[in-house]
């Protein structure tokens, strides 16, 4: 697999969380089935609830399984439209977003724009990619807000957003609150009761669980939300035969990934630190994107002056460095981010755009072959740069 550095993308499954998987798998038993094998499967559903909500600290009520982060997110998001819609029919449904959310947010809330005729609010963002608090505290004041969604941290540019200040703004003006919390998710700590939202959505496969499992964290206290779909109802609403194997494969890969945070999150800020330095050092020019204080500690996020993005992962790519842009790619055609853009970059700029996303086993070594490949890989996408005009 090379120097694979796109965790924020998908992460690998570890040995523990393969061995638990395959072992659940020969489980078999529908979990709402009232026979022996039927409770068994249930058994091992409700115990992965219940080590997946003592690491969120929530209680395994709380703990909706659903087919990954965007289900989960566009069941928070529409589920909290239309219970709105449905209270008050004649009152505008208004959203408020920051600019800068990932698009499973953004293209959820484009859809409800379009189709159910809501309001989204954009939040700004200030030039670390950080939510503006003065703005946030100016949308809620003019009140009539069906929900408030955030990230906890930015997934491109790594920021950690200011979700406690949001949430007690929220919470005294009456509106329910959303976290996405897909690219936190074992690598910052947090409690789902202590920071005190109404739902969070949380995704296996960004901690080394399978890919099609994920959660919506819905408060017990929250208001009725209605289901994204329908079928059966078997968790509060959410409807579908439940993957007793993907969960207890999530519980693994989270209580695996937690270990490894408590012991080595230290360690992953000073990787991610060398690289910054090495890169920095080889081609002064970079620039760094996002906070350089509050940030994700394995996000480096850095835009390359003179260069396309794409170009640079392609030739970092053929040295087996495996790396992201972080910008959407649309019927094939590579769009400078809109995370950056929000952050006021300018378009030229985003489009040189690098994502370094590290997890706890990389080495130093692994961090020195990438700051010797760098400036290799700058000189030539600049030559091509220069070739194509």
């Amino acid at each position: 697999m090379g120097i694979y550095l796109d965790h924020q993308a998908t992460s690998p499954m570890v040995a523990e969380v393969r061995e638990a998987y395959l072992e659940a798998l020969q489980v078999v038993g529908n979990p709402s089935s009232l026979h022996r094998a039927g409770q068994g499967a249930r058994a091992m559903l409700e115990g992965a609830r219940e080590r997946i909500a003592a690491v969120i600290d929530c209680e395994p009520i709380e703990v909706v399984f659903t087919s990954g982060g965007t289900e989960a997110i566009n069941t928070a998001l529409k589920g909290a439209v239309w219970a709105a819609k449905r209270a008050t029919p004649d009152v505008e449904t208004r959203i408020a977003a920051p600019s800068g959310e990932h698009h499973a947010t953004l293209d959820a809330l484009q859809w409800l724009v379009a189709t159910e005729g809501i309001k989204h609010i954009p939040l700004a963002l200030d030039g670390e990619g950080v939510v503006d608090l003065e703005h946030c505290a100016e949308v809620i004041s003019k009140g009539s807000l069906s929900l408030l969604t955030t990230l906890l941290a930015n997934n491109e540019v790594g920021s950690l957003q200011p979700v406690h200040q949001m949430v007690d703004m929220a919470k005294q003006a009456g509106v329910p609150v959303h976290v996405d919390a897909i690219a936190a998710l074992g690598y910052i700590p947090f409690s789902f009761a202590e920071l005190g939202a109404t739902a969070m959505s949380l995704s296996a496969h960004k901690v080394g669980g399978p890919v099609g499992v994920g959660a919506l964290i819905l408060s017990r206290h929250a208001p009725a939300w209605d289901a994204l779909h329908h079928g059966g109802e078997q968790q509060r609403g959410r409807s579908g035969t439940l993957d007793a194997a993907g969960a207890i494969a999530f519980a693994v890969a989270l209580e695996v990934q937690v270990q490894k945070m408590q012991k080595k999150s230290r360690d992953l800020v000073a990787l991610r630190d060398r690289l910054r330095a090495g890169i920095m050092e080889s081609v002064p020019e970079c620039v760094p994107r996002g906070s350089l204080t509050a940030r994700l500690p394995g996000n480096l996020h850095i835009t390359v002056p003179g260069c396309e993005g794409d170009v640079l992962l392609y030739l970092l790519d053929e040295h087996g460095i495996n790396v992201s842009t972080g910008s959407a790619c649309q019927a094939g055609v590579a769009e400078p981010s809109h995370v950056l853009l929000a952050m006021g970059v300018s378009d030229e700029d985003a489009r040189g755009a690098l994502r370094y996303s590290l997890s706890y086993s990389h080495t130093e070594a692994d961090i020195d072959e990438v700051i010797r490949v760098f400036p290799e890989a700058v000189a030539k996408a600049r030559q091509a740069g220069l070739s194509s005009r």
